[in-house]
């Protein structure tokens, strides 16, 4: 099953080997979910045990869920702030220098329509990409199969059910673009 999960295909969840890679990652998940502030050298050591692949200098403020965690990249630097749901039955990619806010959830998983495979216990996912600098507001949700690409902004609240470009702020219910990034949107530093 964890191979049919892994290549996108109808699988069912209750599968032995799936559910000794979850507990694995539920046990890890409790630990870090219950770490101090000053014991952010525990923290790294157990994300690093959670996660597929995470670049240096990643925060991940607790609360944090996912299903697996083996599934997941974090590129270098990137920064998911609290109460963060991956559910990683297909790989989610994220970017260097990422900013993801409270709330998000990243959902890669996915069920039938049809109610009786639903009812069976089947169910299936689609991968996940973030691109390099993107910006996901506070609440948003990315569906299934979606990649967003690099120095996007998406809105707080929204739902992405398609993929959206490099370079663009994205809002709206589903998230749509609205405009490209430019030079509107710079930012001055002076010196203090």
């Amino acid at each position: 099953m964890k191979q049919r999960m892994l290549r996108g295909e109808l699988y069912r969840f209750d599968d032995p080997e799936l559910a000794a890679d979850y507990a694995r990652a539920q046990a890890l998940l409790e630990r870090y979910n219950t770490t101090r502030q000053d014991e952010q050298d525990l923290r790294d050591t157990l994300l690093r045990d959670l996660l597929g692949e995470m670049g240096d200098g990643v925060v991940i403020r607790p609360t944090f869920r996912c299903d697996y965690g083996s599934h997941i990249a974090i590129g270098a630097r990137t920064f998911v702030n609290y109460d963060c749901v991956m559910l990683d039955v297909a790989p989610i990619r994220i970017g260097a220098t990422c900013q993801i806010a409270t709330c998000v959830q990243l959902l890669t998983a996915s069920h039938p329509v049809g109610p009786e495979p639903r009812r069976l216990g089947w169910e299936s996912a689609e991968p996940i990409t973030i691109g390099d600098n993107v910006w996901l507001g506070g609440g948003a949700i990315v569906c299934p199969g979606v990649t967003i690409g690099e120095d996007t902004v998406v809105g707080a609240g929204l739902v992405v059910t398609r993929d959206l470009p490099a370079g663009v702020v994205a809002f709206g219910n589903p998230a749509t673009v609205q405009r490209p990034i430019d030079e509107r949107d710079a930012v001055s530093f002076l010196p203090s």
